[in-house]
């Protein structure tokens, strides 16, 4: 690299606690501990508040107490993949997986969502025919299921939220569940509206409202996976005000070769070239500190590679992945050179 700060270097970012530090480190796993059960117990809970809806919903005719029973679904999918992903989290890396099996989640979460995408549609399509040649309900056990489910939901949702803490899953758990208690809760009225009227039309309407509910999370989350699984950079992420938070870090010249992108759900990673003075190992260290610093607690950034090189390396440019005379070296092309050179070489005929 032409100096020895030119080497690669490797930090997670953040505060690093001492090694002897078992009580802050056993607190960090307790706490994951509990999360990871209380999200055991409200996937078994959500599973048994999906039955019991499905059921009374067949028996009780309701579309809407049925499509309330899909949005359950869409809370099961998402403490399902928060539970999996605390317990997948658990799992060391290994020489063929070196991220671990952290995108696992993130490919289960596709599949979740373009199956919520169909029961969305299959609800539609079923209400319509329902607005059409509206079905005699059963509003009493539309009630008696719906409440059920509210009572539940919230005491999963208190429990999750006690436990939750900067866990993203676990806290997009929540809003799922208790997002159900207000879908239920309009079961609720439709039903006392039902009973009170007689308007069966009621219950379609509602699963109408449902519906667009669950197609709504379900866009969302097939949006979320898709930009996770192209890398793209997290939302909320400014690399330009990310570049110049870098290059306010004492000792850093220029960034160049960056690229941000998010392994699973709140698991953040970056690695760039860093251009600074020409420095052993030792001595740049605390520009390495600063670096992983500013990212972990400003950007939730804490896996980072960063390659410090010195002026020395610009004679080696051709070994970086932005070749030489490249316009921006902010974002450089991933492609081989040998592919560069002849797409340049069309280009000049």
């Amino acid at each position: 690299m032409g100096s020895p700060a030119g080497s690669a270097m490797h930090t997670h970012g953040g505060d690093v606690p001492p090694a002897h530090d078992e009580s802050t480190h056993g607190g960090h796993a307790h706490s994951q501990t509990r999360t990871r059960d209380a999200l055991r117990l409200g996937f078994f809970l959500t599973v048994i508040i999906l039955a019991v809806e499905a059921i009374a919903g067949y028996f009780s005719h309701s579309l809407a107490l049925l499509s309330d029973a899909g949005h359950v679904l869409t809370d099961a999918a998402a403490l399902g993949m928060a539970w999996f992903a605390a317990v997948q989290a658990e799992r060391p890396a290994n020489s063929r997986r070196t991220f671990g099996y952290h995108r696992v989640g993130i490919l289960t979460a596709l599949g979740n969502g373009l199956t919520l995408v169909v029961i969305a549609l299959a609800i539609a399509i079923e209400g319509i025919r329902r607005l059409m040649a509206p079905q005699q309900v059963e509003p009493a056990l539309m009630i008696a299921a719906a409440s059920v489910a509210i009572i539940v939901n919230l005491f999963i949702g208190t429990r999750l939220h006690n436990h939750a803490g900067e866990n993203l899953n676990s806290r997009a758990a929540v809003l799922h569940v208790f997002g159900d208690v207000g879908a239920s809760t309009g079961v609720v009225v439709g039903a006392v509206a039902i009973a009170l009227t007689g308007a069966y039309w009621v219950d379609p309407v509602i699963s109408f409202a449902i519906a667009a509910l669950i197609a709504v999370g379900a866009v969302r989350l097939i949006g979320e996976t898709i930009s996770i699984l192209l890398e793209s950079t997290p939302a909320g992420v400014s690399l330009p005000d990310l570049v110049r938070d870098m290059m306010r870090v004492p000792g850093v010249r220029d960034v160049h070769d960056l690229h941000v992108w998010t392994i699973t759900s709140g698991m953040r990673a970056l690695s760039c070239h860093a251009l600074i003075d020409d420095l052993p190992p030792s001595d740049s260290a605390s520009i390495l500190d600063g670096i992983s610093a500013m990212l972990c607690q400003k950007y939730n950034i804490s896996h980072t590679t960063v390659q410090f090189e010195s002026e020395a390396h610009s004679g080696h440019e051709g070994y970086c992945a932005c070749p030489p005379g490249t316009e921006s070296r902010l974002y450089c092309d991933l492609r081989t050179h040998t592919e560069q050179q002849h797409e340049h070489a069309g280009h000049s005929h």
